[in-house]
């Protein structure tokens, strides 16, 4: 009885674990995304260029390749601090716990 026991337990972990997961990447899609266009729009109303410059191009000017990199970096932190802070919220209120695995978010743009 008590190896059937560790088994259920086990299932029911990974099922959580997976059900956690699917929850993480797919509002984790849909706000970077969200993110990455509100910043592009962002970018043409306060600069007046259609599209945000590549910072590793050389020939892009060093003040406009620092601007878009701060503002970028700083607009994609606080979104996935945003999104990490509801998910967690979130889950808790749905299952009662923590999460299974601590969030370990990584946004890029580009």
């Amino acid at each position: 009885m008590g190896r059937d026991v560790d088994l259920e337990r086990t299932a029911v972990s990974i099922s959580r674990s997976l059900m956690w997961r699917a929850y993480t990447v797919g509002i984790g899609l849909v706000s970077t995304v969200a993110t990455e266009k509100l910043m592009h729009a962002a970018w043409k109303v306060i600069t007046g260029d259609d599209t945000p410059p590549d910072p590793n191009d050389p020939a892009t000017p060093m003040r406009q390749a620092a601007m878009w990199a701060l503002a970028s970096g700083i607009g994609m932190g606080m979104t996935q601090l945003a999104t990490n802070r509801f998910l967690t919220r979130r889950w808790i209120a749905f299952t009662g716990e923590l999460p299974p695995k601590p969030l370990n978010t990584i946004v890029k743009i580009g």
